[in-house]
């Protein structure tokens, strides 16, 4: 039996992805964050091949594929000066997070949410998904994320770039725009006075790929940022960066947010206790969360680099995917 009501906090993905969930439960959903609109976030804006059933379920699949998103039928990770290169098992699609989010935001609109832009307490039974931890790390080791978006020669893969200490994400999405994202740690930064566009002459092989690129935004930057899991008050349900922050590079954070969303959002609709559904989540985020422990120490350590060039690309792939 659904609950009467839903409380949410946070209306970007996990959130509206959450109300949405809860509306096709027969709850009455309200949505609290003060933006009044959906805009643009420091995102890869890379949506694995299995976010085609997420959507689907989240009732938004035919708008999404409307806006022709970019197809990326490979990936290409770059350590230094070796690559390592595959197909995907499927494709998966380039689409903006502020487009997506339009999306969501319009359809839980349309399903009957309330949305209210003012600032909420979480409270026992909410579905809270305020986004990223901040803070945290000492000053000097902070790390923070960027992203811009450029218009040039898009390509048809996810292409990782990891250099000493930095990590950046180039890919292609709607309307032949490439998005360009990356992670990097306040100490490096301070030395190019926080220039995005310099630090993409640090890799070589970034370089060349950004070059021929004509940026058509602010670089938008976003931190510190704090890798794990996020500890919440008991009696809630924390979705998306709210539950846990995996490293970017492995390219699901976009899906873990709707899938969380969604589970948020049917579970406290039906009355399912905090304590099932954070285990639920658990089971399906373990695996990715420590292959990328594990993927962030070898990249910090250099072994990463010599790694490389024999692990298969589909491997990484896999073993980052949330469990289904």
């Amino acid at each position: 039996m659904a609950s009467n009501s839903v409380t949410v906090i946070g209306a970007g993905l996990a959130g509206c992805a959450a109300a949405v969930a809860a509306r096709s439960q027969g709850a009455a959903v309200t949505v609290y964050d003060p933006a009044r609109a959906a805009r643009h976030r420091v995102c890869g804006e890379f949506l694995s091949p299995e976010v085609r059933s997420s959507l689907e379920q989240l009732g938004v699949w035919p708008q999404a594929s409307a806006c022709r998103p970019a197809l990326m039928h490979s990936m290409r990770v770059h350590f230094g000066r070796r690559v390592c290169a595959d197909r995907l098992p499927d494709p998966a699609i380039g689409l903006s997070r502020l487009r997506l989010d339009h999306l969501l935001r319009d359809a839980a609109a349309a399903s009957g949410v309330r949305f209210v832009a003012e600032r909420a307490r979480p409270a026992p039974g909410c579905v809270l998904a305020t986004g990223r931890q901040t803070g945290a790390a000492a000053s000097g080791d902070r790390l923070f994320g960027f992203k811009a978006h450029f218009v040039g020669p898009p390509g048809d893969s996810v292409e990782l770039y990891f250099g000493d200490r930095f990590y950046v994400g180039v890919n292609p999405v709607e309307d032949g725009f490439t998005n360009v994202c990356g992670l990097a740690p306040e100490s490096l930064l301070r030395g190019i006075n926080f220039s995005y566009d310099a630090l993409l002459s640090l890799s070589p092989a970034l370089f060349e790929r950004t070059r021929p690129l004509t940026r058509t935004m602010d670089w938008l930057s976003t931190g510190p940022l704090v890798y794990g899991l996020r500890r919440q008050p008991p009696g809630i349900y924390p979705a998306g960066d709210a539950f846990a922050f995996i490293d970017p590079f492995t390219g699901a954070g976009m899906l873990n947010a709707l899938e969380m969303g969604r589970m948020a959002g049917a579970a406290a609709a039906l009355g399912q206790t905090p304590d099932a559904y954070r285990t639920a989540v658990l089971s399906r985020l373990r695996r990715p969360l420590r292959v990328a422990q594990v993927l962030r120490t070898a990249i910090a350590t250099g072994l990463a680099t010599h790694l490389a060039p024999w692990i298969p690309g589909r491997w990484l792939f896999a073993l980052t995917r949330p469990a289904r």
